[in-house]
């Protein structure tokens, strides 16, 4: 996996489909990690699965707890997934991709060692 941009960035603005940060557009879900921002092939909810971890969990040493960006509203991911994070014993919140910005720059602006996946949205909440 090549990362899209090399570090982790304040995410200035998302929706349509997207996110801006680092002064670039990205379209598509986006997940960020201690080693840059990468695209994440991942269109809902819905569709995740454990292997959509993979980087996330290999990297896992340098993050506290992953950010999870559920889309335009809040849901639950599915069991298998909040399992494997217990299992690797990271911890997982997750909330609206909106919400889910919000905090994220929040907690960068606190320089924690944070990850996050974001689903992208088609309209800013």
């Amino acid at each position: 996996m090549s990362a899209h941009y090399p570090a982790r960035a304040a995410i200035d603005a998302y929706g349509n489909g997207g996110f801006r940060f680092a002064g670039m557009s990205h379209q598509g879900s986006l997940l960020v990690l201690p080693s840059g921002m990468y695209r994440w092939d991942v269109s809902d909810l819905a569709s995740l699965n454990t292997k959509d971890f993979e980087q996330v969990f290999a990297e896992a040493k340098d993050i506290d707890f992953l950010l999870l960006g559920t889309g335009g509203a809040m849901g639950r991911p599915a069991k298998p997934i909040i399992e494997i994070f217990a299992r690797q014993n990271m911890p997982l919140d997750f909330m609206s991709t909106g919400s889910a910005v919000r905090t994220y720059g929040v907690l960068l602006a606190e320089k924690r060692k944070i990850a996050a996946a974001f689903i992208a949205v088609q309209n800013a909440i």
